[in-house]
């Protein structure tokens, strides 16, 4: 069924078939997962990588971990199945300006970005897709299940995924190098740290990512993996308290770039490190370690 995915296709259990594309998974594409019960079939974040090979059939339902382009590639390859989202990103199935409003954007200024979404990442309004929250079930038979665990912060309504089988879906918890994303205008910090708690407490066979770092066998080694993604966020924030050391704007620190390295040219960085720059510009003031001096410049203290 899946030959042409070759290593790319993992069974994890019985019921779960773990599909990679791309390199590991690395954006645009990811890890989907497809879930066989006895009475129904789910896919959860069907990748570009899905669209191209061709998407599984029988899939009843399409479960969206989030708003974002590249969890969605593949709702438009399901025109029969039922789409699900959270109910906090649920404007983002629906419709492009629903899309484009998470990242603070919108279709009449942007107009370049949604053909990006929708050539590149083959988005497909779905006016049908209905919402969850948090313990939703869905019983697919046969004593299989699919539990939505609700860890906001990467955007309002991310959510992960607590699968029959010991298997927990991290979706943008990615673990990776580049740490915690919380670029977007329904992104929150706070929020993302209290989510990285809740995924601490999951006890599971495998953790599953969808980008980069894809399947994890050993809880120790998730645990390691979540310690070095957690510490980018002190250090992130450290790294802005330095360069405060002098009085600087926002646009300087823009330019300086906390997020993504110097010389990494995608469309959307200024906007996700001006808005990773406020979320820890805010979190400054509240511990009262910078002060303003007028004209938008800001020091440490």
């Amino acid at each position: 069924m899946f030959e042409s995915w070759g290593d790319g296709a993992r069974s994890l259990t019985d019921a779960v078939t773990a599909l990679t594309g791309g390199k590991g998974g690395a954006y645009p594409s990811g890890t989907s997962l497809l879930i066989r019960g006895a009475s129904e079939s789910v896919i959860i974040d069907p990748s570009v990588t899905v669209v191209e090979k061709g998407p599984p059939a029988d899939v009843d339902a399409v479960i969206n971990s989030h708003g974002h382009e590249d969890h969605m590639a593949g709702n438009g390859s399901f025109p029969n199945a039922r789409i699900h989202m959270h109910d906090d990103d649920l404007p983002a199935a629906h419709g492009i300006d629903g899309l484009l409003a998470i990242f603070g954007y919108n279709i009449g200024d942007n107009p370049e970005m949604a053909l990006t979404f929708q050539e590149e990442f083959h988005y497909t309004p779905r006016p049908d897709a209905t919402g969850f929250q948090d313990g939703h079930v869905w019983d697919l038979g046969g004593g299989v299940s699919v539990e939505a665990v609700h860890l906001p912060g990467h955007t309002r309504g991310h959510s992960g995924f607590r699968i029959t089988g010991g298997i927990f879906f991290l979706s943008d918890i990615d673990l990776s190098g580049f740490g915690p994303y919380y670029g977007d205008v329904w992104s929150d910090l706070d929020q993302f740290e209290e989510s990285l708690v809740i995924a601490r407490e999951e006890d599971a066979k495998y953790y599953v990512t969808f980008h980069h770092k894809g399947i994890i066998e050993e809880r120790e080694t998730f645990l390691q993996m979540l310690d070095a993604f957690e510490a980018v966020i002190p250090r992130r924030h450290q790294a802005m308290l330095d360069f405060l050391a002098e009085p600087r704007t926002i646009t300087e620190m823009v330019e300086h770039r906390f997020v993504y390295r110097p010389g990494v040219e995608v469309v959307f960085a200024d906007s996700v490190e001006e808005r990773t720059a406020r979320l820890h510009i805010a979190r400054m003031r509240t511990r009262g370690e910078i002060e303003d001096f007028g004209n938008g410049l800001i020091r440490a203290i």
